[in-house]
């Protein structure tokens, strides 16, 4: 036993310091399904000063901490790496305060995402970030990855809604950023640390602006018998000047799969795109905008537009488009997906690009994205079995990012870099613009134990993704 462990389980408790290797092999993967490595060991912090103290003793040790969450992570930011202990936040899972006056609720690190709206609803409001995972991702993970989701389009991401969070630095300092009057006072260091990977901080206590829910919503589904069709559509929505809470697309094989989940809405198979609208906000203001949204849709070559006619039918459909990733494990042993960021009216342009790339590499490319701010979804089918399939998805996924990056893009819009786009930031960002993130990580963590060998691109790693599929 490390003298490291024996100090551990002297603060939280031996039951909280996992090393047997079939709990760490519990903890060797994420949502991420390309990579995978054992933990040395995983421990549970039960407060603040506990995760303070294990920082403390394991950075006087040298040995890497990884802060986790539920694992939901998308690019592999919560996968040990380099020898590294992970710190396991389903203990500190305290909705702590509701502050109905101040509109603002103060929450753990290791709380459901979908807990918080669930606990806010009584008293009329909402907690609006909102990934497809949140049923099961954490608000620590949320913070660490700037997390988005379907009504991200309106409401903002996660950095928009963090007031304030305690946060236990690399050197076992803690430190309270922001303030509950939402605006910095000085440097936005609150906002420099949400979406950092957990590379500079771990936040143990957050407050969370509440929304009040809207008094009106209209659910609106199109479907198109063409992508680009549906693709334009998109764009004219937004240049009309309405801004949806949220306006999704999934294309033909994304419908098959959903079609064959949990929550089948009946979409006849041969649709080759479904646009998911939802308007909401006061009742003639909805009411106006809706009928802006059909009136604008008849211009358009659409098969078939529905309105949600009941609450029930509104929480089918939008089940239906949350459980797309899961659904995809129906049609295929693995996914990979992807969240890549284009200009909204390169649509037309990007997937056509997707589908020559699933066509020369022979993967299948089911699409299922934020269409409304451009943030496509392509999740690549592959059976990990077979590692010449593997080796032609990690070549089309890189593909993808690049080319998103060669249309005004980005490689990322709200799953992080993790593990998995390590190579393309070298594409998305000048050696220079490298050197200054690398500066800010060293100003927080000198030692580099905090999520050692993510986000940031080493020196000499670089993999060609040139050659034949």
């Amino acid at each position: 036993m490390a003298d490291w462990q024996q100090e551990l389980e002297a603060v939280v408790g031996a039951q909280h310091v996992l090393t047997h290797p079939n709990l760490l092999r519990a903890y060797s993967q994420d949502g991420y399904t390309l990579e995978s490595a054992m933990p040395r060991a995983v421990v549970l912090p039960g407060s603040t000063e506990e995760t303070q103290s294990v920082v403390r003793i394991l950075a006087r040790h040298g040995v890497p901490v990884v802060a986790r969450g539920a694992g939901t992570s998308l690019s592999g930011g919560a996968i040990a790496s380099q020898d590294s202990v992970i710190l396991h936040f389903s203990r500190l899972n305290r909705i702590h305060q509701i502050d109905w006056t101040n509109r603002v609720t103060e929450v753990g690190p290791g709380v459901i995402n979908a807990d918080v709206s669930r606990a806010l609803q009584p008293g009329g409001y909402f907690y609006a970030p909102d990934p497809s995972s949140q049923q099961a991702c954490t608000i620590g993970g949320n913070f660490a990855e700037n997390s988005g989701g379907p009504h991200c389009l309106k409401y903002g991401v996660t950095v928009n809604h963090v007031l304030m969070a305690d946060v236990v630095l690399p050197n076992g300092e803690v430190r309270r950023f922001g303030n509950l009057a939402g605006d910095p006072d000085g440097p936005d260091w609150l906002g420099l640390l949400v979406g950092s990977e957990g590379t500079l901080g771990i936040a143990t206590r957050l407050w969370l602006r509440m929304t009040p829910s809207p008094r009106a919503s209209r659910t609106i589904a199109a479907l198109f018998d063409s992508v680009a069709e549906a693709s334009h559509a998109v764009s004219a929505v937004i240049a009309a000047g309405v801004i949806p809470a949220a306006l999704e697309m999934m294309d033909r094989l994304a419908i098959f799969a959903v079609e064959k989940g949990a929550y089948p809405v009946g979409y006849p198979p041969d649709t080759a795109a479904v646009l998911l609208m939802e308007i909401d906000g006061e009742p003639l203001g909805v009411e106006a905008e809706a009928q802006q949204v059909l009136s604008l849709l008849e211009g358009f070559h659409v098969r078939q537009v529905k309105t949600a006619q009941s609450l029930e039918e509104r929480n089918l459909w939008w089940a239906n488009r949350k459980t797309a990733f899961g659904a995809m494990g129906l049609i295929s042993p693995r996914y990979y997906v992807q969240d890549g960021v284009i200009p909204r009216h390169t649509l037309p342009i990007a997937l056509d690009a997707i589908d020559s790339i699933s066509a020369h590499y022979d993967i299948r490319i089911a699409n299922v994205f934020h269409a409304g701010d451009g943030n496509l979804h392509p999740l690549l089918l592959y059976d990990d079995r077979d590692p010449r399939e593997v080796s032609r998805v990690k070549r089309a996924g890189s593909e993808i990012l690049r080319y998103c990056v060669e249309l005004g893009g980005s490689i990322t819009g709200e799953h992080g870099i993790g593990l998995e786009k390590l190579d393309e930031m070298r594409v998305q960002f000048s050696p220079e613009a490298l050197l200054a993130h690398d500066a800010i990580k060293r100003v927080f963590d000198p030692a580099a134990l905090f999520n050692p060998g993510k986000l940031l691109p080493t020196p000499g790693r670089c993999i060609d993704y040139d050659g034949p599929p």
